[in-house]
């Protein structure tokens, strides 16, 4: 099914429907290198609730509306890129909360591990304002004064989850089907409702945005890096081989992937083992090798830290027709 104009325009151009009906419309979005699908409920007029389930490593949005276009992000797990016009990046970390206006182009977004999911609320300003006003007499919720609140100078504003937002939230993803419908709405009115009253200074963590070049960078010795995962590179080797200082090079790569540089690696270093285990007949001993382990008994540790068990129960586990392999 076809998604209408403002859907692709708000959405992406290449989202397609998957089911529609009065209240929840299911979209699906193609990427080169994956797919994501949104689940979006009418909550007010004005006002929907979107359920994102993303599993690929980017999404162009390339939005284009002309109405004031309120979105408020939550990210239950994974994280979020945002590459903005004035050529900074911007990353949304598991339990955070974004407040971001459409007219803030987000030029390009991406999900650095891969995989994402949250719940995201889109406000029309104009829609929703004439509703909320009319029908909650005792609700005094400005979205205007929210957003020149939240958002001053077109700025993304990003917070860490409190209790209160975990809170919200944490119900939103439990909710029984049979009550959602009353249940959007009184979640939605407590979010923006706390976002109006709650004290900002007192919630809003500090948010580094970094250089499109640095992170760039931070991306290629990544790939650098699982590319040849049996080799072992200092960090000072890498800033030197890259051209970026040491403490940019740590920062921007944190910043991005949500974890220093060694402790990514050694993660990918154990999933790419765990497939071989999993995949082929060599030697726990040559399969270590192979992801940059000289000792066998570093790698079972490495091994049983990140996934629990010892490479040997792995294989026994996952693929017992090898499990006679696993002598050096």
């Amino acid at each position: 099914m076809q998604a209408s104009e403002y859907e692709r325009n708000l959405y992406g151009q290449d989202i397609a429907v998957i089911q529609r009906t009065n209240d929840c419309t299911v979209y699906r979005a193609e990427t080169a290198n994956g797919r994501g699908v949104m689940t979006s409920y009418r909550v007010f007029p004005g006002v929907d609730l979107i359920y994102n389930d993303f599993h690929t490593f980017s999404y162009h949005q390339d939005i284009h509306i002309q109405e004031e276009i309120m979105e408020i992000n939550h990210c239950r797990e994974g994280r979020f890129e945002c590459e903005f016009e004035r050529g900074t990046y911007g990353y949304l970390e598991e339990g955070d909360l974004a407040v971001n206006m459409c007219h803030n182009r987000i030029t390009a977004s991406s999900f650095p591990l891969e995989h994402y999911h949250g719940v995201a609320v889109i406000i029309s300003l104009d829609k929703a304002s004439t509703f909320l006003s009319s029908v909650f007499e005792d609700i005094s919720i400005d979205l205007y004064s929210l957003r020149d609140r939240l958002c001053p100078n077109n700025r993304c504003f990003i917070m860490r989850a409190k209790a209160e937002i975990r809170h919200i939230f944490s119900e939103l993803y439990t909710i029984p089907q049979e009550v959602q419908k009353g249940y959007f709405k009184l979640k939605v009115l407590e979010l923006l409702l706390f976002l109006s009253i709650t004290e900002l200074s007192e919630q809003k963590e500090p948010r580094q945005y970094f250089p499109k070049k640095q992170v760039e960078i931070v991306k290629q010795i990544k790939k650098h890096m699982t590319d040849n995962l049996e080799k072992r590179f200092s960090l000072e080797e890498l800033s030197e081989n890259f051209h970026i200082g040491l403490t940019s090079m740590k920062l921007c790569f944190k910043g991005v992937y949500g974890m220093p540089i060694f402790t990514c690696i050694k993660s990918h270093r154990i999933q790419a083992a765990a497939y071989m285990l999993r995949h082929s007949s060599d030697s726990i001993a040559t399969i270590a090798g192979k992801v940059g382990y000289e000792n066998a008994s570093k790698f079972a540790a490495a091994f049983k830290d990140i996934l629990g068990v010892s490479p040997i129960e792995y294989r026994k586990n996952t693929a017992p027709e090898y499990h006679g392999q696993n002598r050096a």
